[in-house]
């Protein structure tokens, strides 16, 4: 679970970003932290770059990595 110190950093936002799940490899529009929806395994991403890669690590019940964005990190123009 990703962690943080400073809540005033932070701020709440239900843009549908954070609603889609991304196969492995998806080369990400948002920098942030993603998680996997089905184990939890979090990972930090930047835009442009793809996720990790199917091999990245596996799941014991064999159900399928997807990761949905956690954390995004704003960046100034």
């Amino acid at each position: 679970m990703a962690q943080y110190k400073y809540g005033e950093y932070l701020q709440k936002s239900d843009h549908e970003a954070y609603d889609t799940e991304h196969t492995p490899g998806t080369v990400v529009t948002n920098s942030g932290i993603y998680r996997c929806k089905n184990c939890g395994d979090e990972i930090a991403a930047n835009k442009g770059n793809p996720l990790p890669p199917q091999n990245h690590h596996q799941h014991a019940n064999n159900t399928p990595i997807r990761w949905k964005l956690l954390v995004f990190a704003q960046q100034k123009k």
